[in-house]
C-alpha cells in the first residue's frame, strides 16, 4: 500500500512522507497525477499562504486530480494549509477560491481575541465527534500548531475536533474519506503519530474492501 504526498512546491513533504514511514507504510513524495489517482491514500500537505498555494496546485493541474480523488472516495487528508485549501475560500491577502471540497471560509484569527498571531505552540485537542472512525479510540490529547488563519465549515457535522484559543478554533474536519488537520501532526508527538496511523488505517481497511 502506498501513500501519495502531493508536491505542488508548497509544503513540508518530506516531514509528512517520514512520519508515514516510520509507521510501516511506503509513502511517495509526487507531483504525477497517475501516481496521485492510483496511491491508497493521499496527503495534501501545504505551507505559506492560501492563494499563492492554489495558484500552484492549479498551475499544475493538481486541483483536478485532488478534485477526482475526493470525487472517487480515495482517502484523502490535508495538512495545516492542505486542510484550509479543501475550503470554499480563503481571505489570506485577499480573496481566493479554495478547492470547495468543504464549504467554509477560511479567516485570519480577530484582533478582539486577545490572542497572539500567530498561534503556534501546543494545545489540547477536544473531540467534538469521538466516535468518528478517524478519532475512535484516542483519548484527547496536545498537538502542535503553527497558524495566523483558521477554517470556519459551514456545515456542523464536517466539524471533528477543535482546540481552544481565544474560542473554539477548527481542529479537526472530515466528511466521507476527506479528512483535514490543522496541526502538523508529524511535529505532534504521540498524539499527533496516532491520529495519522488513524488515516493510514482507514486507507489500508478501504483498499482491501
Amino acid at each position: 500500500m502506498s501513500i501519495a504526498i502531493v508536491d505542488y512546491g508548497r509544503g513540508n513533504l518530506h516531514s509528512v512522507s517520514r512520519a508515514v514511514e516510520r509507521l510501516g507504510y511506503e509513502a511517495v513524495v509526487t507531483g504525477d497525477a497517475q501516481v496521485i489517482r492510483t496511491s491508497s491514500g493521499v496527503i495534501l500537505p501545504g505551507v505559506g499562504a492560501f492563494g499563492d498555494a492554489m495558484e500552484h496546485l492549479r498551475s499544475s493541474g493538481l486541483d483536478r486530480v485532488i478534485h477526482e480523488v475526493a470525487s472517487a472516495g480515495q482517502p484523502l487528508l490535508g495538512v495545516c494549509l492542505g486542510m484550509q485549501l479543501l475550503f470554499t475560500r480563503g481571505e489570506e491577502y485577499g480573496s481566493h477560491e479554495g478547492l470547495n471540497i468543504l464549504p467554509g471560509e477560511v479567516v485570519r484569527f480577530a484582533p478582539d481575541l486577545g490572542v497572539k498571531v500567530p498561534h503556534m505552540g501546543w494545545n489540547r485537542l477536544r473531540m467534538t465527534q469521538p466516535e468518528h472512525p478517524l478519532l475512535q479510540g484516542l483519548e484527547e490529547g496536545h498537538v502542535y500548531f503553527v497558524h495566523s488563519y483558521h477554517a470556519k465549515p459551514e456545515v456542523e457535522s464536517d466539524l471533528l475536533a477543535v482546540t481552544d484559543y481565544g474560542g473554539p478554533v477548527t481542529a479537526i474536519v472530515g466528511r466521507g474519506r476527506v479528512y483535514g488537520m490543522q496541526f502538523h501532526p508529524e511535529k505532534s508527538g504521540e498524539m499527533g503519530m496516532r491520529l495519522l496511523r488513524q488515516f493510514l488505517e482507514l486507507a489500508e481497511a478501504e483498499k482491501r474492501a
